[in-house]
């Protein structure tokens, strides 16, 4: 069973989403807040710069990455677990189903947050794109690298994502995807979104999540 952090495991892309909003604007690009969330939910720093440049001409500063990186340190220490997600790792570990994260967290941030939401423990594999040499979701490198570090195949191991790129990075390495739509960030075309970029099906809390693995 693969999973994504944010938004999956931890309540964090509201949190994450504010800082992006309140840190462009800082620098220049005032957007509505929703709008800098569909641009930024699930991808990477290098693919968001790059579409806000392409579709507002703004070019980031030099010290905008680090701004915001420092900014989203020092918030993200005290990140929650989404209501039921430690039980439905609980519930895995217990059934001896092999489990892993697969995120587009920094390296350092990944490590922090699963840390900060208390789920560090049940965790025992967490990639980050600087696993697979930088190539993060929309890509399938990081599901395919998490897949094989459990001995199993793609097919075999259902990826759990809130995001339309995480969705597509999924569908793309061969997994079956479901969209967990769990987190506070979601919004009312989440679910059409997640379906589109290749998801089989949506929940909306781990519940649901474990009644459909037979969990409990």
């Amino acid at each position: 069973m693969l999973f994504d952090l944010d938004g999956v495991l931890i309540d964090s892309e509201g949190l994450i989403g504010g800082l992006w909003h309140e840190v462009l604007r800082e620098h220049g690009l005032d957007l509505p807040a929703p709008e800098v969330a569909a641009r930024t939910v699930g991808r990477t720093f290098g693919p968001v710069l790059d579409d806000l440049r392409l579709a507002y001409g703004w070019a980031a500063p030099a010290d905008f990455q680090e701004r915001l990186g420092g900014r989203l340190n020092g918030a993200l220490g005290a990140v929650q677990a989404i209501e039921g997600a430690r039980l439905t790792l609980e519930r895995l570990r217990a059934a001896g189903i092999p489990l892993a994260v697969a995120s587009n967290s920094a390296q350092e941030r990944l490590h922090l947050k699963l840390g900060a939401a208390g789920l560090a423990d049940l965790v025992p594999h967490a990639f980050c794109p600087a696993d697979v040499g930088g190539r993060g979701k929309p890509l399938p490198d990081l599901y395919l690298h998490a897949a094989a570090a459990l001995d199993v195949s793609p097919a075999d191991c259902p990826v759990n994502e809130d995001s339309a790129p995480g969705a597509a990075a999924g569908a793309a390495a061969g997994a079956q995807v479901w969209g967990l739509l769990a987190g506070g960030h979601v919004h009312p075309d989440t679910a059409a979104g997640l379906r589109a970029a290749g998801a089989a099906r949506t929940l909306d809390s781990h519940a649901a999540l474990r009644e459909a693995l037979g969990l409990g």
